[in-house]
């Protein structure tokens, strides 16, 4: 009978730690390369909540500093700035984009190039304070990128 308590309490406490994971789906995750020398970059994608969270922060073994930001026009000038979360609402898209929300990767030690695929740790947080990490590993695209593959065929007729 002990035997079997335990191994419910296992199955409970494990079932509560799948639970505790972040539910969001993450699509067309991409990073923007650099040229020698620069010192930041951004990181963008779409997030797919399953239930309403936001996203508060991102960290990432490439660099020291990493944010959360918004291109915002502020008195007719458009800015970049740090904000404290992305409010992703239950089962609607939320896109991090060139322009809008997106992450910053700040005082990088290197180069980052076309091809490399680098590791964030994204963490959420629900209506109650919880919070949520969910880790992902996103690509580095051509300095040029843009738009998602995706996007770039959505003009041209086939």
């Amino acid at each position: 009978m002990h035997a079997r308590l335990k191994s419910a309490i296992l199955l409970a406490s494990s079932l509560l730690a799948l639970t505790a994971q972040a539910q969001v789906t993450v699509k067309d995750a991409w990073i923007r390369a650099t040229v020698p020398q620069q010192k930041a970059t951004g990181a963008f994608m779409q997030l797919i909540a399953a239930q309403d969270l936001r996203l508060v922060s991102v960290t990432t073994p490439l660099t020291p500093k990493a944010e959360v930001h918004e291109m915002a026009m502020q008195d007719n000038v458009m800015s970049m700035r740090q904000v404290s979360a992305i409010e992703l609402p239950a089962g609607k898209t939320v896109e991090l984009k060139p322009g809008g929300y997106h992450l910053m990767l700040m005082d990088l030690p290197a180069q980052v190039k076309e091809g490399q695929t680098v590791p964030l740790t994204l963490v959420f947080e629900d209506r109650r304070g919880a919070r949520q990490t969910q880790d992902v590993r996103v690509p580095v695209r051509a300095l040029n990128a843009a738009v998602t593959p995706k996007e770039a065929h959505t003009d041209h007729p086939h």
